[in-house]
């Protein structure tokens, strides 16, 4: 191997140095850069949603309003005695404003306790009425206190008289 001239070693000694630079760049700074910049982007995004949820002082209790009416209010479970007749009575009257004529409203036989230490307790009504009137009742059953959720629904249309529907509906809430 011949030896180097003073030209040649500096030449080699800055190409290392220029080589050590791009791996350092390209495996280390470029990545975490890029991290950094994406981290930067999602807490900007993360801060406008706060934004957008916890409103600054002013219109404060309109943003409040808002964002309570979207929330649905809930009634803690009570014993099934209490809280049967309460559930019933509040479903009822959401039937007769709804303009659905009832032919019986029963509560199935209840399940089991769950996970959860509550007991679901299921309501059945059947009855008769017209499309608008079930789309009416299934707008304001958001506005029951004590309503879980909706388990079954059916309608069948009347052969004879086309716009009236029988209609199977089925909806629970939790008891202790």
């Amino acid at each position: 191997m011949a030896k180097l001239s003073e030209p040649e070693k500096r030449t080699l000694k800055l190409g290392a140095a220029g080589l050590v630079v791009i791996l350092a760049y390209a495996f280390v700074i470029d990545p975490w850069v890029g991290d950094w910049l994406s981290t930067r982007s999602a807490l900007k995004t993360e801060r406008a949603k706060l934004d957008s949820i916890v409103p600054k002082s002013s219109g404060l209790a309109a943003k409040q309003a808002g964002l309570l009416s979207v929330v649905p209010e809930l009634e803690m479970p009570k014993a099934e005695s209490v809280q049967g007749p309460l559930f019933r009575g509040r479903f009822n009257e959401q039937l007769k404003k709804a303009g659905i004529n009832v032919t019986s409203l029963q509560f199935l036989q209840s399940a089991s306790k769950q996970s959860s230490g509550y007991k679901s307790l299921r309501l059945q009504c059947r009855g008769k009425g017209k499309f608008a009137q079930v789309l009416d009742l299934l707008a304001g059953l958001g506005d029951n206190l004590y309503l879980v959720g909706v388990e079954e629904l059916h309608l069948k249309c009347d052969t004879k008289k086309r716009e009236q529907m029988d209609i199977v509906i089925t909806v629970s809430t939790f008891v202790k």
